[in-house]
């Protein structure tokens, strides 16, 4: 069946160019990432600086708090290292992470999904207050609210549909 040219949408349709592709290598993509960061002041030392400042509020919340000290105990060196590593291959895609979070958050049944906003809220206020431009702090939170999103589906699953079992539980 031919397109009737006088109806515009047939005529955009046949007049539109496909999308352009722009291919870049995995090397170019690290390199444009690692500039971007780096653009944005984010390194190792901001890394460092974020994850303890961030890390000191959560233990000291009267909410967040108990569950991380209840989960983590004794091992926040090495819980801190750990994140100092998520944090760093997330913004500045330094490889350095090989963890599995969604097992790692699954076993911790105390963890409800209002608590992903007040982590949310801590993690803004630490950006907002240590960060060195609102740039930096937004690049951040966009990477952190789809963390979040991720690790509510996989918690707590669609709304509507059933909580799903503890790996324990299988």
């Amino acid at each position: 069946m031919m397109a009737d040219m006088d109806d515009p949408v047939s005529r955009n349709r046949q007049e539109s160019p496909p999308p352009r592709v722009i291919v870049r290598s995995a090397a170019e993509r690290r390199a444009e990432i690692e500039a971007n960061a780096a653009r944005l002041g984010i390194d190792d030392a901001f890394v460092d600086l974020l994850v303890e400042t961030f890390y000191g509020r959560i233990r000291a919340d009267e909410v967040l708090g108990p569950i991380f000290n209840g989960a983590i105990g004794n091992n926040w060196p090495t819980h801190l290292s750990t994140m100092k590593d998520f944090w760093a291959s997330v913004a500045m895609n330094a490889g350095r992470y090989s963890g599995k979070p969604v097992p790692a958050h699954m076993k911790h049944r105390s963890i409800e999904k209002e608590h992903f906003a007040r982590w949310l809220g801590l993690f803004r206020a630490t950006l907002d207050d240590i960060a060195p431009s609102p740039e930096t702090t937004t690049y951040f939170m966009e990477r952190a609210e789809r963390i979040a999103k991720s690790l509510q589906l996989a918690l707590f699953g669609i709304p509507g549909l059933e909580r799903p079992p503890a790996a324990s539980e299988h």
